[in-house]
């Protein structure tokens, strides 16, 4: 799966966020590293929402803009 996220200099190195997933976020030294930093941040937050999710009766919605 493709997130897009947002890469952020900083004085300490680089912040990286991920748009589609509210509250995720990581750091790193280099953007390289920021950029693993927040792979493996994404996938905590996917498994941590899905374990959020087992009870539910999960269905979807269309939104038209």
């Amino acid at each position: 799966m493709k997130y897009k996220v947002a890469l952020r200099r900083t004085d300490e190195g680089y912040s990286v966020s991920c748009p589609g997933l509210p509250g995720c976020w990581s750091q790193g030294e280099t953007e390289q590293e920021s950029l693993e930093n927040i792979q493996d941040a994404i996938r905590e937050y996917l498994a941590a929402a899905s374990e959020l999710d087992r009870d539910a009766e999960i269905r979807e919605v269309t939104v038209a803009l």
